[in-house]
């Protein structure tokens, strides 16, 4: 049977853009396809799928494009993308988490992979529970706001458009506030234990989060050697 989670496979290849929809589809998930970057933009505007599968060499547009797109527009910023590339440099893979991608994996790959690492993906999304007051509080600081029922942040009022990765990031970091998170904790608060990141995606990704945060940016403090922490008071220079 299957679910209602809804995945947007995206691959020029016809007998890789099969094997996806075909490993996806007995995993019970719904399948939507597209070939090159343009139909992916499209469909993932009209569908709003729950995960992007998304090939980095794409014809008429490059998957990298198809994602900066996608991150930029607020109505599709917060769906996560695990990208699928033959590419195996880690040149490639920082590019794509700097772009706001969530994984990645590299051809050939197994299908036994691609579903957990789809299934860690989406746990580590979560829908947003009913109880409990932490999906239900706006937590301000100073010129901070987070709405974590609406999954908004506000620098100065302004709103700032943050990937699902980012948001947890930022969330657990503030939560322990003046507490110093290693690069280990935060890979299992914010990505979880069954997904296969490096420590080194989290340096990549609080990057990222301290340059959209623009002003707000200055809050999270990087301890050398030990990893990052939400300070109480900004920091000189």
């Amino acid at each position: 049977m299957t679910s209602s989670i809804n995945i947007l496979a995206v691959d020029d290849e016809a007998d890789i853009l099969q094997l996806l929809c075909y490993n996806l589809k007995n995993a019970g998930y719904g399948v939507i396809e597209a070939k090159d970057g343009p139909e992916a933009i499209e469909l993932a505007k009209k569908h709003y799928p729950d995960l992007i599968v998304l090939d980095i060499m794409l014809p008429n547009m490059e998957g990298t494009e198809v994602l900066r797109r996608l991150k930029r527009d607020a109505s599709t910023a917060n769906i996560p993308v695990i990208m699928l590339t033959a590419k195996g440099e880690e040149v490639d893979k920082i590019v794509g988490f700097e772009l706001g991608a969530d994984d990645y994996i590299t051809k050939p790959f197994s299908p036994r992979e691609l579903v957990l690492r789809v299934k860690a993906l989406l746990k580590r999304k979560g829908p947003q529970s009913a109880t409990g007051t932490d999906d239900s509080e706006i937590y301000r600081y100073e010129k901070l706001s987070i709405d974590t029922a609406r999954h908004r942040v506000e620098v100065s009022g302004k709103e700032v458009v943050l990937t699902g990765t980012e948001f947890k990031l930022l969330t657990t970091l503030f939560k322990g506030r003046g507490r110093v998170f290693t690069r280990d904790q935060l890979l299992d608060k914010a990505w979880g234990d069954e997904c296969y990141v490096t420590p080194r995606t989290v340096d990549t990704h609080t990057r990222r989060l301290r340059s959209k945060l623009g002003e707000a940016g200055l809050y999270i403090e990087t301890v050398r050697g030990v990893g990052y922490r939400f300070t109480d008071s900004l920091r000189e220079g």
